[in-house]
């Protein structure tokens, strides 16, 4: 089992939002990363909006970052621990531009980024941004199409209906080979189809872990699917939010498991239901001492349970 950590300070989403995270400092942050990355956590996550529509704003909180940005700060004040963009909305990015980005930041931080993506839900972000909100999906694959042709190829050459390139030159490419990992999120059968056929791993978000077996025979069973592949990945929050699906209305309190053993039983429920990845987070806590308090304990009590 490898454990990510969902970063504080960099999103204020109202189910786990501690009171001291929205004036917090950078300086605040990047001590929470690299107590994260001498701890052993695997992976930093970190979500992004551009913009957040007002009538979501008191659901999802009215502060987002740029996930690469982010994940480029942090990667750069750390030395072993991976990035993970959690997740990235897809079609707002130009392909060749993403793909270029994907590459600097894998290549300036030795291989420690993995880019995951979904293709947003929000129409008025989409209309913010000028973006058809139509034919996202359709967009998304595309654009994995073909920026693993830039990251892969010494010749990169493509041609689709939203992207067409050839005689370029792309360079640096990606330490990892074939290139970054690329996970993606998604609840719905199209989002899983596409993790088949696209992805090293799958980002559901508010699948309950009884229902996820079921998720991953349908990811597996489709043709050529990936998820059949060694290191296929699938990350799921040790949290459980109790939030309407896409409002991100609270329907009760979000809870995570208190004590020691709780938590390394359900760690272990994760496991047994397919989870690889296991993204925690604490409790809403009162500092940005009590929260690296709280992922000491998590390190010291419950990641040697799964070594």
């Amino acid at each position: 089992m490898k454990f990510a950590l969902g970063m504080p300070g960099l999103i204020l989403y109202p189910p786990l939002v501690g009171p001291w995270e929205a004036d917090a400092s950078p300086r605040d942050l990047v001590g929470i990363a690299q107590r994260a990355d001498e701890l052993g956590f695997d992976m930093l996550t970190i979500s992004e909006h551009i913009v957040m529509p007002e009538k979501m704003a008191g659901a999802m909180g009215r502060r987002f970052p740029d996930s690469l940005v982010a994940a480029s700060v942090l990667a750069g004040a750390t030395q072993r621990i991976k990035m993970l963009t959690y997740v990235l909305v897809l079609p707002f990015r130009n392909p060749v531009v993403l793909a270029k980005q994907v590459a600097t930041v894998d290549f300036m931080s030795d291989g420690r980024f993995v880019l995951g993506v979904g293709i947003g839900h929000t129409r008025a972000e989409f209309n913010a941004i000028g973006v058809p909100f139509e034919h996202r999906g359709s967009r998304s694959n595309e654009y994995i199409e073909a920026m693993k042709e830039l990251w892969t190829s010494n010749s990169p050459k493509f041609k689709g209906d939203f992207v067409e390139f050839a005689e370029i030159a792309f360079d640096p490419k990606p330490v990892q080979k074939p290139h970054p990992p690329l996970m993606v999120g998604g609840n719905s059968k199209p989002a899983m189809r596409r993790a088949a056929k696209y992805g090293d791993g799958w980002l559901p978000w508010l699948i309950k872990r009884e229902d996820l077996p079921d998720c991953l025979d349908y990811v597996r069973s489709q043709p050529n699917s990936r998820a059949n592949d060694p290191g296929f990945e699938v990350v799921l929050p040790i949290s459980e939010y109790k939030v309407e699906d896409y409002s991100h209305r609270e329907l009760g309190e979000t809870t995570v498991p208190a004590s020691t053993q709780h938590m390394i039983d359900e760690v272990g429920r994760h496991r047994e239901a397919g989870v690889t990845v296991t993204q925690v987070a604490p409790p809403k806590t009162r500092s940005g001492e009590h929260f690296i308090e709280w992922i000491e304990w998590f390190a010291r009590d419950v990641m040697p349970e799964f070594q």
